[in-house]
């Protein structure tokens, strides 16, 4: 049911207007926000999503003339041009500047929260052609992925080129110097300092002996080194660390890059890992005194990282593919006995993040009927 509305004024010399609802809470709205999204058909454009209004015809300083209320469900404004704005009652609830309101809408459409794991992960599985022709699979899928990091899907056919499907089935994949897919048979992961945030890897032979894989979740581990040396959290939060790739594949390519190991939000809470030892330039653009306190934290990192605790451990059958956020997730594997022969055959491809969650929103809307 949508909120009603019982009262609403202008505050504050006009530069707010305020909105009583029926339950008895209250909203503010800036009247420069107001005039910025008018809803209006000069000022915005249904069919795209996106405001008509130019930035240089924003008055900053703008006060309403006049505002009434359009029944219980509409609040309709007069500027001093003029112009008439009118508001649903519903898109100003969502929009409200509480603190509590704008939680809820950012969690609604980001999906903040996260489960953490270590040795203890309850790996998630979901059959591989499920995900292409089920849709709420697909949500389950991406929802899981989002929350926990990681999801298994299994009984794939054993061929290259099932990864393009999958990446259909959330819109595209990530074209990176390694191509739209990439091959690894009997040689370590492909490094890549360009690293876009989802990461598949498909199993399409297995060798007999060794080849498990590792992951760790990097948001655990970080918040563990959080509560046992903040100094370090600091150092590696803080630190712009230079990585380079140089090589020849999809096309050749030279990438320079900074990044802190550790990437913050605004709450100080990580949000992305940026780790890959080997990548790790010979360049260290940072004073000379501060290079080993560098080291120093990295290392207490790195051995959280590597503890018994924090690492899961499984072996991937041929036909199963992995699905784990690259920003939060790292991984590796053990090694096996070297052949003649090929005995160890994936196939990897990236998806940006910005893609999988446009898709789950989609799917969100499809499959729970909820906007």
């Amino acid at each position: 049911m949508s909120p009603g509305i019982q009262k609403v004024e202008a505050l504050n010399e006009g530069h707010f207007v305020c909105v009583e609802w029926e339950d008895g809470s209250e909203s503010s709205y800036p009247c420069v926000w107001l005039r910025d999204n008018c809803q209006c058909p000069l000022c915005f454009l249904p069919s795209a999503g996106a405001r008509r209004l130019l930035f240089e015809d924003l008055d900053v300083n703008i006060v309403v003339k006049q505002v009434a209320l359009a029944g219980r469900k509409k609040i309709s404004i007069t500027w001093p041009d003029e112009h008439t704005s009118v508001y649903e009652a519903e898109w100003l609830k969502k929009r409200c500047f509480s603190e509590e309101a704008r939680a809820v809408m950012q969690a609604d459409l980001f999906l903040p929260e996260g489960q953490y794991w270590g040795s203890d992960l309850q790996l998630h599985k979901i059959p591989f052609e499920e995900i292409m022709y089920n849709d709420e699979s697909v949500y389950k899928w991406l929802c899981t992925l989002k929350k926990v990091g990681i999801v298994l899907l299994t009984g794939a056919a054993t061929r290259q080129g099932e990864l393009i499907r999958l990446g259909h089935r959330i819109g595209f994949l990530r074209l990176t110097f390694y191509g739209p897919t990439w091959q690894v048979q009997d040689k370590a992961d492909a490094n890549n300092v360009h690293s876009p945030g989802v990461q598949f890897l498909h199993c399409i032979k297995q060798t007999a002996a060794g080849g498990e894989s590792e992951v760790v979740d990097g948001f655990h581990v970080s918040n563990e080194l959080k509560k046992q040396n903040p100094e370090a959290y600091q150092i590696l939060s803080s630190t712009a660390v230079d990585y380079t790739d140089v090589g020849v594949d999809y096309c050749d390519f030279a990438v320079h890059c900074k990044q802190r190991i550790i990437d913050m939000d605004s709450r100080g809470q990580a949000i992305r890992i940026n780790y890959n030892n080997a990548t790790r330039d010979t360049v260290f653009d940072i004073p000379a005194e501060k290079v080993r306190p560098f080291y120093a934290a990295l290392k207490k990192f790195n051995d959280l990282l590597n503890s018994a605790e924090h690492k899961f451990t499984y072996k991937l059958k041929p036909g199963d593919t992995v699905t784990f956020d690259n920003w939060r997730v790292l991984h590796g594997r053990q090694s096996y006995p070297s052949c003649s022969e090929v005995t160890r055959h994936l196939e990897g491809a990236y998806a940006d993040w910005d893609v999988v969650m446009s898709r789950l929103r989609l799917l969100r809307k499809r499959v729970l009927n909820r906007d």
